[in-house]
This record gives structure tokens, C-alpha cells and sequence, in this order.
């Protein structure tokens, strides 16, 4: 099956892979195969030794993800217990991503709603075009958010904004998203690829022992951690046994530009 027959596939160049969600003629909206194919190309990134950033993408420049698929709600989602199914898929997929150990970034074009939205949340850095639509639709719908996706939207916004969102599931512009904290950057549409894959570019060049390490103490601090734990700690101190740190050290005492693996 070619890349153009797949509602999610994976491009890699160099250390920067892709996860390009491909499902154009519904503004990529994300039904439930969806959710288990991103979880599956998630996994599969995780050992893989040559990647280092990933980016996240719709197919084209019309959408990144327009939510969930309404249409299989009355079939997938009819009950209770079928909403636990289908509700458990989706969040082991978005919770694999926000656990994801590399760094990962959100190229964002048009609509990022609902399904899609918190997917961006759940990557380190949302990138969006100038023409970003943001919004969280739950209360259109009648459901209420879950709590992980809901800390992640409060943790970037705060809780009145959260609410804010939450409460109306009115859409966002891209320079209120901005304004709030909800997205990172803006960039014209025709510059957004080569903006964030210059960015991703810069990350694989830096010390992977220090990224990652990064992302796992940053995380800590938003889950209530205040003061170094053993764990932390026995992460800090064997950076200074890595490869890395000792290339780092020979590469400024040689006054040139560090090659890490």
C-alpha cells in the first residue's frame, strides 16, 4: 500500500521522521483505526535509534485534524461501555505521545479541533500557520472532556481559559491561540514546513541525552514535582558519564562545533 492510501504514515529524512495524518476529504478527521495506527507508528519511533525529532502533520495544507469521527460516535460510541472502548483506544494513543521520549512538534494548518487539537497539546511544540483554527467541542456534544487532556490544556492556558474553551467550544484564531499560550509560533503558510523542519533540524544536532533528560524533568516539575527525587537525580549524574558529555567537553576545548551520535 503507497503512502497515498494510508490514513497514517510515516516519513523519514535524517534523524526528523514524520507522522503525516492522511485522510484529506474529511479535513483528516480521526476515526478509530486512526487512533490505533498513530499509537502503532508512536511505538515503533520509540526504538527506533535513527530518529530523534518527530513532526506531526496533516497530508496537506486544508487541515491538521478536525476532531474525532462524528459519524462512528453512533456505532462506536453508543453506550457506555462502548465509549470506555473506544475513549481507551484514543487515550492510549494520545497518552503514548505525550510520553514519547523524543522531542515532538505540531505543524499545524488550518484546523486543529477536538481529537486533533489534543494531539497538538500533547506534543512539546505547536507550530501553526497563519490561517490555525483551534477549538474543544465537547460541550456541542454533550460529554465531558477527560481529565488528561484537560490538565494538559490548563497547564498551557490556565483554568479560566480552560474553561473558557471547554465551556463555549467556540473556535480560536491563530493569534488568540498565540496570545494565550495555546500554540508557540506563527509563520506564514509558506514557510511553515521549512521553519519547523529547521527547528526539528536544530534540536537532532544538540545532545539527545540532554533533550530527552530535559523533557523528562520538565514533565516532573508540570506533575507536581518541586524538589529532585533519586530518579531524577540518577539521571542528572549519569549524563556525566555519557558519550555525549564527553564529546561535548572535547568539542569546546577544541573550539569547534560538537558531533553527537
Amino acid at each position: 500500500m503507497s503512502n497515498q492510501e494510508q490514513l497514517i504514515y510515516v516519513e523519514k529524512q535524517g534523524p526528523i521522521a514524520t507522522i503525516v495524518l492522511n485522510r484529506t476529504s474529511k479535513r483528516n478527521a480521526l476515526n478509530l483505526e486512526m487512533w490505533v495506527t498513530l499509537s502503532k507508528r508512536l511505538a515503533e519511533l520509540e526504538t527506533d535509534e535513527q530518529t530523534k525529532v518527530v513532526v506531526i502533520r496533516g497530508a496537506d495544507d486544508t487541515s491538521f485534524a478536525a476532531g474525532a469521527d462524528i459519524s462512528e460516535f453512533l456505532s462506536n460510541r453508543s453506550s457506555a461501555q462502548k465509549a470506555k472502548e473506544y475513549n481507551d483506544l484514543s487515550m492510549e494513543s494520545v497518552d503514548r505521545l505525550h510520553r514519547f521520549s523524543k522531542p515532538t512538534i505540531a505543524m499545524i494548518q488550518k484546523y486543529a479541533v477536538g481529537g486533533g487539537l489534543d494531539i497538538a497539546l500533547s506534543c512539546d511544540f505547536r507550530f501553526s500557520a497563519e490561517d490555525g483554527i483551534f477549538a474543544i467541542t465537547p460541550s456541542k456534544l454533550g460529554i465531558v472532556y477527560n481529565l488528561t487532556s484537560t490538565k494538559r490544556l490548563v497547564d498551557l492556558v490556565g483554568p479560566s481559559k480552560a474553561k473558557e474553551i471547554l465551556y463555549t467550544a467556540r473556535s480560536l484564531d491563530v493569534q488568540e491561540a498565540y496570545r494565550i499560550g495555546l500554540i508557540d509560533r506563527i509563520y506564514h503558510n509558506s514557510e511553515i514546513a521549512e521553519q519547523t523542519y529547521a527547528f526539528a533540524a536544530l534540536i537532532a544536532e544538540r545532545s539527545q541525552v540532554s533533550v530527552r533528560g530535559t523533557k523528562q524533568i520538565v514533565q516532573a516539575i508540570l506533575n507536581g514535582h518541586t524538589e529532585e527525587n533519586a530518579e531524577i537525580a540518577e539521571l542528572i549524574l549519569q549524563s556525566f558519564d555519557s558519550e555525549d558529555y564527553k564529546e561535548g567537553v572535547q568539542a569546546f576545548l577544541e573550539k569547534r562545533k560538537p558531533q553527537f551520535r
